[in-house]
Order: structure tokens, then sequence, then C-alpha cells
């Protein structure tokens, strides 16, 4: 089975742990680590190299890219994704591989809230993936606690179905989106996740990554739930009118006409109504487009 599976790890200035990384999974008895480069400005290369990985230079620039571009490359029956970091463990690469070997799901994620040591999360950083998780269930109504994770694993069939765009930090989110939006069979496993190691520094910036997967979450879900989305911006028609409208009501028992306000009550309130209306056909366009492509795949 190990055979039928490769490592794919994308790095970009991890000299202090791909080398660990790497031998590691080598000794579990999986001899194809892919390490795909950002092209590193320190020796990641070198020491990936050195325990044994195959290492591909990124085009571009993006853990996104790296991770398309290795998508085109990976011809293997299996595919496990992992940060190289060093925040995941090598050990639990069976976790995420048995399920999909097995034949129970098309794409495996780690839980890594399932058990994080101290220090793996800041508070701003446990904080925004929360809220980050609920509104994406919210959005795309599926009941998951980590779209984020870094420890992933695919079949073939996951990884020839996704059309992929994201460039950045993004693509954690778009990997899960892609995967609900093909009825994949997707599963979540628990893992452990550790805090970074001594001198190998993060490169997630919070707040401005935490504003950019939020927005992807977004733009993405527009697509795939927009009755959500166009039910919220009638809804807030709708309300603006009734504010004009009591405020035009109340007056009027006073004996003050607001003729122009009271045009304006209308069209807020009918704009809302028809928003409303729009999103409701745009959802059953899009209930229907699955459903087609739901039978193009059987087929």
């Amino acid at each position: 089975m190990k055979d039928g599976v490769c490592i794919l790890i994308p790095t970009l200035n991890e000299e202090k742990t791909i080398g660990d990384l790497v031998a590691r999974f080598k000794r579990l008895g999986y001899e194809d680590v892919l390490v795909i480069d950002g092209n590193s400005s320190d020796n990641t290369v070198q020491e990936a190299k050195a325990a044994g990985a195959r290492v591909v230079m990124q085009d571009g620039c993006g853990k996104g890219k790296a991770i398309q571009q290795a998508f085109a490359l990976i011809d293997k029956d299996i595919t496990v994704m992992i940060d190289g970091d060093g925040t995941y463990l090598p050990e639990e690469v069976d976790k995420l591989v048995e399920p999909i070997a097995s034949g129970r799901a098309d794409h495996v994620m780690g839980n890594r809230f399932a058990n994080y040591e101290k220090g793996a999360f800041t508070r701003l950083n446990l904080l925004g993936n929360k809220i980050l998780n609920k509104l994406f269930n919210i959005d795309y109504k599926v009941r998951l606690e980590d779209i984020l994770t870094g420890y992933r694993a695919f079949n073939k069939k996951a990884i020839k179905v996704m059309d992929l765009n994201q460039s950045g930090f993004g693509i954690e989110v778009e990997l899960t989106v892609e995967s609900i939006k093909k009825d994949l069979r997707i599963l979540e496993v628990p893992i452990s996740y550790r805090a970074r190691a001594p001198g190998a520094p993060t490169k997630l910036k919070p707040l401005e990554d935490g504003f950019k997967i939020g927005y992807t979450i977004y733009k993405l879900g527009k697509t795939y739930n927009p009755m959500l989305y166009l039910s919220l911006i009638g809804a807030a028609f709708v309300v603006a009118g009734l504010v004009v409208g009591s405020y035009v009501t109340i007056d009027w028992f006073k004996g003050i006409n607001h003729l122009p306000l009271t045009v304006l009550t209308a069209l807020l309130t009918i704009t809302g109504v028809q928003i409303f209306i729009f999103g409701y056909l745009s959802d059953m366009i899009v209930q229907l487009q699955r459903e087609m492509l739901r039978e193009l795949r059987k087929r």
C-alpha cells in the first residue's frame, strides 16, 4: 500500500524541520516524498535532498500555486499533503491513509483541534479558526471541525476533479470547497498539532491572512449558496424600507406627509423582495446543476 502513496510537502524556508520530516516518513516506509519548494532563500532544498526527498522548484509563488503544480505531477493512488514546518506528526499518517485505502473516503482531513499542544495556537489564531470554521459550516451546510488543516490525504479521483485557482493560504478553503462541490466523500480524523520548532517562525499573518481566508469563503460561497447571500442583501433592503416607512407612518399620523420618502420606502421594500426572489431562483438553478453533475458522474 505504501508504494502507492506520495507524500507531498510544500515548503518555503523550512530548513529547520524539513530534513527530519522527510527522514521520518522514509523510516515509516513511504519512499515517494515530493517536496515542492517555493524558491527558499535558506537551505531547505539541500536538507530535503539530503534526507532523500525528490525536490521540484515551484513556478510562481504561494502555497496554492505549489499545490496546483504538485497535483499535476502526482500520479499515485493516494496523496498525503503535509506542511513542512514540523507541526504535524508523520507517525499519524496512517490515520489519513487508511480511510482512503479502504474506500471509505476520497478526501481525509486531519482535525488539529482534537489534540493540540500548548502554544500551537495563539489566542487570536484559535479564535480566528473557530470563527472561520463556523462561517464555512453555515455557508456550505456542513459540519466540519477544521477546514484550514494542513494535513490531508486524497485519492487519485479527488485530485483529478478539483479545479483549483487560489494562490495563497486560501488553498485549504478551496480544497474543502471543491470536495463539497464535486460530491467527494470527506472524512475528518483526529490528529495532533504541535507548536513550531524554535527558530522556525510562522509565515502566517493572523489578521491579514484571516481576512483573505474569510474573503475566499465568501467569494467561493456565492456560487455554492447564492440563496444565503442574496437573502441577506434582500433583507437589508427590506429592513431599510421598514425603517423609513415607520418614520413616514409616524409623521403621517401627526398630519405630516413625506411623499418622496414614501416612494423610497416602496422602492426599498420592492427591491428587497425582488432580490430574495432572484436568490431563490438562483438556488434552484445551482441545485439543478448539481443534480446534473451527479448524474453525469454516475455514467
